[in-house]
């Protein structure tokens, strides 16, 4: 599904991913987990195409296929998603027409018939029950006056009706009480298939106790250092990072 492999990456000079290496198969959950700094939504963001950033060595894969000249509309398109720290508001567009839009795109894409109006309704109706969601959610503009937890939860609604291969949460659990931080892992739970994979990216074990990933990761200063199963993970809430730093 993913291959990362010997990924330098940076801003301008400032050179922040140092040889990244990562292989994530289908099915898999990976959680990354490091300090502020070490290189966690960098690797996010050259991942999906962000402008701004700089590969100066090695290659990301997808499916087999080398995506680091490919624009973000198109790593979008062809299934990849991430969800933000900080979702994006857009003033004026509606839920229901931008998520009808997004999977009409994608679908096309793959060369399937685009859903009328009815169709769509029905599909994203399942999805906002799923998540516990009324449907005055698809008449607000994308994340206008959302709080923090419900904007979370309305990229979860997106993942959820765009179905993408390779899904991307950078700090999705970052501001989101107890009660939403459940409801937004009962929704990826449900949503763990043979054919879709999971990258992680958090500061904290917490949204691990209810999303269980396969592999845990620790980056420090641009390099993955160590990995390991969950436990990897209670164990660093146990003894913080510098156990690991040399």
């Amino acid at each position: 599904m993913l291959n990362i492999k010997n990924l330098h990456a940076g801003v301008e000079d400032k050179e922040i991913l140092k040889g990244l290496d990562l292989s994530i198969k289908p099915g898999e959950m990976h959680a990354v987990m490091g300090r502020n700094g070490s290189g966690k939504s960098t690797l996010s963001n050259v991942i999906t195409g962000k402008d701004g950033y700089n590969i100066s060595k090695g290659d990301i894969q997808y499916n087999n296929e080398s995506i680091i000249e490919w624009a973000p509309e198109k790593r979008a398109l062809a299934g990849i998603f991430m969800s933000f720290q900080y979702p994006v508001i857009m003033p004026g567009v509606n839920n229901t027409y931008f998520l009808k839009a997004a999977l009409n795109a994608k679908r096309k894409n793959f060369g399937k018939k685009e859903l009328d109006a009815a169709e769509f309704l029905k599909i994203v109706k399942n999805k906002l029950n799923e998540l516990d969601m009324d449907t005055s959610y698809l008449q607000r503009a994308v994340n206008e006056g959302f709080s923090g937890g419900e904007k979370k939860r309305n990229e979860i609604l997106q993942m959820l009706t765009l179905e993408p291969e390779l899904v991307i949460m950078d700090e999705t659990d970052s501001g989101l009480d107890i009660d939403a931080l459940k409801i937004i892992a009962n929704g990826v739970n449900k949503f763990r298939d043979p054919e879709r994979s999971f990258l992680v990216i958090t500061h904290y074990q917490r949204l691990l106790k209810y999303i269980e990933p396969d592999v845990v990761h620790v980056l420090i200063d641009g390099k993955i250092v160590r990995s390991g199963d969950k436990e990897l993970a209670l164990e660093l809430e146990e003894k913080g990072y510098q156990w690991l730093e040399k």
